[in-house]
């Protein structure tokens, strides 16, 4: 069979494009959905890694981890994002960055479904303590983990054989953890730091004995991303200066308090299909705008964080944030109830989505949507305005209208004839409509429509 070439982009390549491809997996502590918020470890860190280098974020979701350093091979995305061992088998194939953190592998097991009556004695007696009784017993594990390589060192040195079962790539350590959990395998093997907060969920595991010494934890490019990896070196070096640094890995290793109040939530993405309580209503008033309904939560997620009661500084209230004149006009009598403010909110939008007919593009008239429903329409069409005054395309918002609104902010523009609204805080509605559609993207990867 002949060899996969390798290809990749390296530093130069990703600044010109300004795009930087990311594989990260979906799991409890690495990148999900919680309450409208896209978290994790890698996800904050990628957060802060594309601030430094000036980059935006392409995360693509990786389903399958057994295929994940072919993939990386071959161009389909430039690094790979997740808690990756360092192992001499892997050096061949891939290049890891410096590690961010250690860890050592541990097994999982389950107690007995009683344990907390039992005496300790015969709950100890229940339980394995030494890795050398896995001998002639079966240990259940992602296949082309590096959990399979050190249970074949491991079966190596104790000089007797651990009959492994793999599972598929397609499952991530937490469900097969969870597989443990529930009874449906005996053992497993996991990070301790995985295992650690997983144990706080599922108390009925043990994760006391040791499998491994400490083993380094990186991220992974292609060998031949050279400037990337650089980069990227530099920048774990600087992270690891930094108070920030540790806060983020406590928030999702080591505080098992703030683990378990988001597994148990109804409106974390692994637990099912919901952003938030006002889901329904949602759903059913973005059928008006004929919008797709994760972009309006995202909306309303950007005005109010799904808070009813929310107030803010100018004096716009409830979820969607209607000023007290615009919903006078719309008939809504408590501004708080979620059911008047996200019909009002609609409405309005519905209003202004109309008034930009000669839009053809539909993403793009939903971006002018939005950036009127932030800074007024009439701002709007200043900078529509000025767009042909500068020879840009007034029917796009991309790197065209948008350009103009932040022009609005300095008086050689908003003084301009022809400008009647004047000035407007340009930076406010480009990063309005830009969190807005970034926050969507989160939703697609976790939400379905």
């Amino acid at each position: 069979m002949r060899a996969t070439r390798t290809i990749s982009r390296d530093l130069t390549e990703i600044q010109r494009d300004g795009t930087l491809r990311v594989f990260i997996s979906y799991s409890s502590t690495s990148y999900f959905l919680y309450r409208g918020q896209p978290m994790g470890f890698e996800y904050e860190l990628l957060e802060r890694l594309a601030k430094d280098l000036d980059l935006e974020l392409d995360l693509v979701l990786v389903n399958n981890m057994d295929s994940i350093f072919q993939h990386i091979n071959t161009g389909k995305a430039d690094m790979i994002a997740h808690g990756m061992t360092i192992t001499t088998d892997r050096k061949q194939k891939v290049a890891f960055t410096k590690y961010l953190y250690l860890t050592s592998q541990v097994l999982v097991q389950k107690k007995p479904d009683n344990w907390r009556k039992m005496r300790w004695a015969n709950l100890q007696r229940y339980l394995i303590h030494d890795a050398i009784d896995l001998i002639d017993d079966t240990v259940s594990v992602r296949e082309n983990s590096s959990y399979i390589k050190r249970l074949n060192n491991l079966s190596k040195e104790l000089g007797g054989t651990i009959y492994i079962d793999t599972l598929p790539g397609t499952l991530s350590t937490e469900e097969i953890i969870k597989k443990v959990a529930d009874g449906e395998i005996k053992y497993t093997v996991a990070d301790k730091n995985l295992a650690q907060v997983s144990s706080a969920y599922y108390p009925v595991l043990d994760i006391s004995v040791p499998l491994s010494l400490s083993q380094r934890i990186a991220w992974v490019v292609s060998k031949n991303s050279t400037e990337l990896l650089t980069a990227l070196n530099q920048w774990i070096d600087k992270e690891k200066k930094e108070v920030d640094y540790y806060v983020i890995y406590d928030r999702y290793f080591n505080d098992k308090r703030d683990f378990k109040r988001r597994i148990k939530s109804d409106f974390m993405s692994l637990n099912g299909n919901q952003i938030c309580k006002y889901d329904e209503l949602i759903k059913k008033h973005a059928e008006k705008l004929r919008w797709d309904w994760r972009l309006l939560a995202s909306l309303i997620f950007q005005e109010s964080r799904f808070n009813s009661n929310a107030t803010s500084w100018a004096g716009a209230q409830g979820l969607m944030q209607i000023m007290p004149r615009t919903a006078k006009s719309l008939g809504v009598t408590n501004p708080r109830n979620p059911q008047q403010s996200i019909e009002a909110g609609t409405t309005y939008l519905k209003q202004i989505y109309d008034k930009f007919d000669e839009v053809s593009d539909s993403v793009q008239r939903i971006k002018f949507t939005l950036a009127s429903y932030n800074c007024g329409y009439y701002h709007i069409m200043d900078a529509r305005f000025l767009a042909k005054q500068e020879n840009l395309n007034p029917n796009v918002w991309d790197d065209n209208v948008e350009k103009m609104v932040m022009a609005l902010s300095y008086p050689t523009n908003y003084n301009k004839p022809g400008i009647n609204y004047g000035y407007v805080r340009g930076i406010e509605p480009v990063t309005y409509v830009g969190q807005i559609f970034q926050r969507y993207e989160h939703y697609v990867n976790f939400i379905k429509k």
